[in-house]
């Protein structure tokens, strides 16, 4: 097998009449891996790691509507949910051939990603979780200004969220818990930032930061799919995250007892100091749990 890196390709097409944009790379006959973004991201978070892992797999990166290089309608005429967010997504998959994959999920990445799992259980061939919540116990005290938007949505409650998205806030979204804050690239919260200077950035944010409640009223049934599907799970968790304690990356194995977790010594892009390790990880048990499972139901 070839450990060639190969070219990342950079595309869009047209999803319910939205431009959705993507990265994409590796050869098409490779297994399929889609990697999806969190806050406040987009497929540029994946930009390393989609090259590492380009000679082993046929990998996907989109931008979720109203992020990176993917159209931004008025939050007026679009929903910003989760569930909307997903259905784009979910679209956009099966018109570029994604019919069954490995999930790569971050912060958002989750929800979107086990919304995709719950209307088509069987696409689902493996995961790794990166710091994207799965289990009320993750939540960090950060999370205080979310909760109260929950409870009564108003603009005294959306006021202070508001910091959120200021330049100082994504800075240290990527920086807090960074063990080697020197690996972590400033072309990304600058990339965030400036994506943040567009129309509608502000409402929409505020639109999916109110709706991220829906995530954790679904979280028994999720955590019910991983204890009775079993996927062959594999996670990386930053111990430093400002948003999710390590608890809930342990809360995982409760569902998932076989699941291998790497608990890492960083923040909430773990990939950033961290892209050797993960991809060579991501590629071993790929061989060892995976293409080994699909060899034994073969034979």
């Amino acid at each position: 097998m070839s450990n060639e890196i190969n070219p990342v390709e950079y595309g869009s097409i047209a999803v319910d009449d939205l431009n959705v944009a993507y990265r994409e790379a590796g050869d098409r006959a490779n297994p399929k891996l889609v990697l999806l973004h969190g806050f406040p991201s987009s497929s540029h978070q994946h930009r390393d790691l989609i090259r590492a892992l380009s000679h082993r797999f046929h990998l996907i990166a989109p931008d979720y509507p109203g992020f990176g290089l993917s159209d931004t309608p008025d939050p007026a005429i679009f929903s910003y949910t989760f569930d909307r967010i997903a259905q784009v997504i979910g679209r956009f998959l099966a018109l570029k051939g994604f019919h069954r994959f490995g999930l790569f999920v971050q912060d958002y990445g989750g929800p979107v990603g086990f919304r995709l799992v719950d209307a088509n259980p069987d696409a689902l061939e493996w995961l790794i979780v990166q710091n994207s919540n799965g289990y009320e116990v993750g939540f960090s005290a950060a999370w205080a200004g979310l909760h109260a938007l929950w409870t009564d949505r108003s603009e005294a409650t959306e006021a202070p969220l508001r910091a959120l998205l200021a330049r100082e806030a994504v800075k240290q979204i990527y920086l807090h818990g960074a063990k080697r804050p020197d690996r972590v690239s400033p072309d990304a919260w600058e990339s965030d930032i400036a994506m943040l200077q567009r129309p509608h950035a502000e409402r929409l944010h505020l639109d999916l930061f109110h709706d991220y409640r829906t995530n954790v009223a679904l979280y028994p049934k999720w955590q019910a799919y991983l204890r009775e599907r079993q996927p062959e799970t594999l996670i990386f968790w930053g111990q430093g995250d400002i948003f999710f304690t390590p608890a809930g990356g342990d809360a995982y194995l409760a569902d998932l007892p076989s699941a291998e977790l790497h608990r890492l010594d960083a923040g909430h892009f773990a990939v950033e100091e961290h892209l050797g390790y993960v991809a060579k990880r991501i590629e071993l048990f790929y061989s060892a749990r995976v293409a080994s499972a699909k060899r034994s139901r073969a034979a």
